[in-house]
């Protein structure tokens, strides 16, 4: 019975896998991405209203420009709208963009993230989560897990079959384990590999990508397994970056060669 469910549910999402992120990978797509360009408007003015915005001109200067660089490289098809950018008065050691341009830096991340290097390296990668539009890939997979499991309830009753809440209670978690939550280390990984070439492009310095998940690990008290995480495990993502360095240090040699280097300041 499992076998069967889980063969209908792959089957299933080969057939609606009919877009492709920047890398190439497969995605799932079952929203007008005009849709999530509303979403992240309405979000984000939610956020405006409830998270004070930090007035501090130098440090709001300073996350511009570097923001500013970044979208300059940034393709232009991701760029219908002009982008915004709002640093949030807030100790929390995180920033985001959203769907339709949005892009917020917490004054906490200014701690963790040394220089501009270091910042450029979380900016580009919540640019690259914009871009590979994984807003619409993680809301078309939890969509199509509840339906596949809903399918799956109404089944297992239809039929009378025996243990019929410990069946669904087993196909829960292993939605969760096995789509779910790999689809967002996917995420995440993806939007490293994507957001390291925006910063070499851009002409900040590749290998402080390093230093800042270093920093961020050291951070963190996060001790979650990996596989039941929504993020690679620091020591995995670190790797992962190495492994992509020469290419993305071959682009920003190109750019330092050109005297084209961003110079954004505290």
């Amino acid at each position: 019975m499992l076998k069967k469910f889980s063969l209908a549910a792959v089957t299933a999402l080969v057939l609606v896998a009919c877009a492709q992120s920047p890398t190439g990978r497969n995605q799932i797509m079952l929203f007008d991405n005009s849709q999530l360009d509303a979403m992240g408007e309405q979000t984000f003015e939610q956020m405006k209203a409830d998270t004070p915005i930090s007035k501090d001109a130098k440090i709001n200067d300073y996350v511009q420009c570097i923001a500013s660089a970044l979208l300059q490289v940034t393709p232009e098809e991701y760029l219908r709208t002009p982008w915004e950018v709002v640093v949030f008065d807030s100790e929390q050691i995180n920033a985001f963009a959203l769907p339709g341009g949005h892009i917020g830096v917490y004054t906490g991340l200014l701690k963790v993230a040394e220089n501009q290097e270091q910042l450029a390296a979380v900016i580009g990668h919540e640019i690259a989560h914009v871009m590979a539009n994984h807003s619409n890939e993680r809301l078309s997979t939890n969509q199509f897990v509840q339906s596949a499991l809903a399918l799956g309830d109404a089944g297992t009753k239809a039929y009378g079959v025996r243990y019929q809440q410990e069946i669904m209670t087993a196909l829960g978690l292993g939605a969760q384990l096995g789509v779910t939550l790999p689809f967002s280390r996917t995420h995440e990984s993806e939007a490293d590999i994507i957001g390291l070439d925006l910063m070499a492009k851009a002409g900040f310095e590749p290998r402080q990508a390093v230093n800042l998940w270093q920093n961020m690990a050291a951070a963190s008290n996060n001790n979650t397994p990996q596989f039941l995480s929504t993020h690679p495990a620091p020591e995995n993502r670190i790797a992962e970056l190495r492994a992509r360095m020469p290419e993305a240090m071959t682009t920003f040699n190109e750019r330092k060669k050109a005297g084209r280097l961003p110079s954004c300041r505290k």
